[in-house]
């Protein structure tokens, strides 16, 4: 058997015994990107062989945690894609503000740029004193530093040039302290956030929400638990409200196309319409 063939039964074994042991399902994760992640997560944890972390998967609850944290993909930056958070401080908010509450899911939070880049944006609104964010991830560690909200100090920039480019009104650094080479973000921002543990491709519906933010989670899924997925958050929303992806994913061709209508495509905006 060629080394190949035995690498893609051990994954196949890492897969069920992750599974069975712990519960979290990854068999449904895009096979390529699933495979590149297990290896690095192989060799950051000095581990023999693939059949090395199954065993220690077994053997060692703690190491749960790590396995989490190497597989899963927590990248993204201060109001990521500009273009998008200025569609829905122009486009969405304003349709939002005619609701009494409003409640938001941020699925794959990741480190929680993301949730204070939206927070930031419903405070500058006026809308965010009776809003609730629920920022949500598979990653606990993630999650824990998400809660934290502190960044390296050389992201700022980054961070506020698409502040800027997304309609802030004021500048960002009036919403963080900096110190010993870090921002840490206001509590304030926070107040109205819960942060939390969510496995996309198990749980189920937790809320009815108006707004739904999930950005380039998506492309790591196969087909079938994109679809999974999407019907979860087309159960999770409210009629007429709203469905943000990430710029490479789509609804087209998935088993929800029809239950939504385009709201802004180049933002990858989309509106649950009511049933017909």
């Amino acid at each position: 058997m060629q080394d190949k063939d035995a690498e893609e039964l051990e994954i196949g074994d890492f897969i069920r015994t992750l599974k069975a042991r712990h519960g979290y399902d990854f068999a449904q994760y895009a096979p390529a990107s699933f495979k590149r992640r297990l290896r690095a997560l192989r060799v950051r944890t000095g581990a023999a062989s693939i059949s090395a972390l199954s065993r220690r998967v077994t053997d060692e609850p703690a190491f749960l945690r790590q396995v989490l944290a190497g597989l899963s993909v927590p990248v993204s930056e201060m109001f990521r894609d500009p273009w998008v958070f200025e569609a829905l401080r122009r486009e969405v908010l304003p349709i939002l503000a005619s609701y009494p509450r409003i409640h938001i899911w941020q699925a794959g939070c990741a480190h929680g740029e993301e949730v204070y880049s939206l927070a930031i944006l419903l405070q500058e609104e006026g809308l965010y004193d009776k809003s609730q964010i629920f920022a949500t991830d598979l990653n606990d560690v993630a999650l824990e530093e998400a809660a934290e909200g502190i960044y390296a100090a050389s992201s700022a920039r980054l961070f506020s040039e698409n502040y800027q480019r997304a309609g802030g009104r004021y500048s960002l650094s009036d919403y963080f302290h900096a110190r010993y080479e870090r921002i840490k973000f206001d509590e304030s921002l926070k107040r109205n956030v819960t942060f939390a543990s969510h496995n996309l491709s198990t749980d189920g519906v937790f809320a009815e929400v108006q707004l739904i933010l999930c950005r380039n989670v998506l492309i790591y899924f196969n087909d079938a638990l994109q679809n999974r997925v999407l019907q979860l958050f087309r159960d999770s929303l409210v009629h007429k409200g709203f469905l943000c992806l990430g710029s490479k994913e789509t609804l087209a061709h998935t088993t929800v196309e029809r239950d939504f209508d385009a709201f802004d495509l180049p933002a990858r905006l989309y509106r649950r319409h009511a049933p017909r």
